[in-house]
Formats: C-alpha cells, structure tokens, sequence
C-alpha cells in the first residue's frame, strides 16, 4: 500500500471514529448537549483535530443523516414498485420503516425523533437522493389511486404522509419502551398501519394540507 492510500485509510478510520462517538453521545445526551469538545474527548482528539474533519457540528449530524438515509432506502424500501397487488406493496414499504426503527434505532432516534438536530434542508443538494425516494414514493401512491384502491382526488403527499406518521409513532412507542413487557409491538404496529389503511380508503375527510400546498402564513406586521 502506498502513502496515499494509507493516509486515506487513515483519514477514512479517524472520521468513521468521530461519526460513531457523535452518533453515540448525539442519542444518548441531546444533540443541543454535545460539543465538539465532548465528541473529541470521547475518543481522545483534539477539537482542532475534529475541525479538520468535519466543519461543524451540523456537518457531522449531516453525515449521519446522510448515512442513515442510506441505511433506510437500502432496507428494500420500493422493491415492490411493480408488485400486482399495490395494496400490498405499500403496506410492506411502510413496514420496513418501522424495521428500520428496530435494526437501526439509534439512527431512527437522531433522524426522527431529537428536535433539536438540524434539519436537513439546510443541506438539501446533499439529500437530493431522499426526494428522489419521496418521488417514487408518491408515485406509487398514485398510481394506487389511478387503480381505485383509493378515492379519486386523494393526495398522494397526504396518504403519504398520514401512513408513514402511523408507523412512526407505533415505531417510536417501541424506541422509548412505551409497552408493557408482555405487549405484542410488532402486533400493534401493522394494526396501526391497517387502520390508517382503511381510513384512507374509506374516504374519509382529509384536513391536513402538505406544506408545499399550504396557505402562506398572515403576517402580523401592519401594513
């Protein structure tokens, strides 16, 4: 090996140190808790050595949300685009969600569930490959309701966003061990994505306006 490739291998090893010591202290302390001075303590550098890494502390949760993005949309997470039964299909993508939440909790937990870690649209060309997935995602829905399998006019974003708000907080019961010892979870998770399901496809009313199609707040200011 020459002495470029090993001081990439280096480089590549320090940093991969420093994710896993944020990750690990980001979980267990708060993302607002955490210096860079703490990550650096955890694994005896210098917090001019993590400068030199990672600009900021916002930088290294990017990473690792990054990562864990990756993680996720890897699970087989749209295997299913051409499945003969839709239905199904979506049931199985929103359910990997939830096994992501059990394979990877740690990084469901600084993803989705600390308020305090920025969000990611502050370095949104970086996760351009999650609107790619939410593209794809929607897509599926409405082809779903092009087939019938929900009323005419439901909004792909709404449906999406409604089911994939079921699984997180079944998942998130699970994370923070809201259930009794002898609860079945698994079990309370796909009847909380059933009965989102029907919901859905009963036609009942939607109030929730995505975003992007939401009214522009008033402003208070007086003219």
């Amino acid at each position: 090996m020459g002495v470029k490739e090993r001081h990439v291998r280096e480089r590549e090893a320090v940093a991969r140190s420093i994710l896993d010591a944020a990750r690990d202290l980001f979980v267990a302390e708060g993302y607002q808790n955490v210096s860079i001075r703490k990550i650096a303590d955890r694994i005896e550098y210098s917090p001019a050595a993590i400068y030199s890494y990672f600009p900021s502390k916002d930088d290294i949760f990017f990473a690792l949300a990054e990562e864990g993005f990756h993680l996720l949309f890897s699970a087989r997470l749209m295997d299913d685009d051409d499945a003969e039964d839709m239905l199904e299909g979506l049931r199985r993508s929103f359910w990997r969600v939830y096994e992501f939440s059990k394979s990877h909790p740690e990084y469901f937990a600084l993803m989705f569930v600390d308020r305090t870690v920025p969000r990611i649209n502050k370095d949104w060309d970086r996760f351009g490959f999650v609107r790619e997935m939410k593209a794809r995602i929607g897509a599926r829905i409405q082809r779903a309701i092009d087939a019938g399998l929900f009323p005419a006019g439901s909004q792909p974003d709404v449906i999406a966003r409604i089911l994939l708000t079921a699984t997180f907080g079944a998942s998130m019961c699970r994370l923070c061990q809201r259930g009794s010892p002898n609860e079945d979870l698994d079990a309370l998770v796909r009847d909380t994505l059933e009965a989102a399901l029907t919901g859905l496809r009963s036609g009942s009313p939607m109030t929730f306006v995505p975003a992007a199609d939401a009214p522009a707040p008033k402003n208070n200011v007086e003219e």
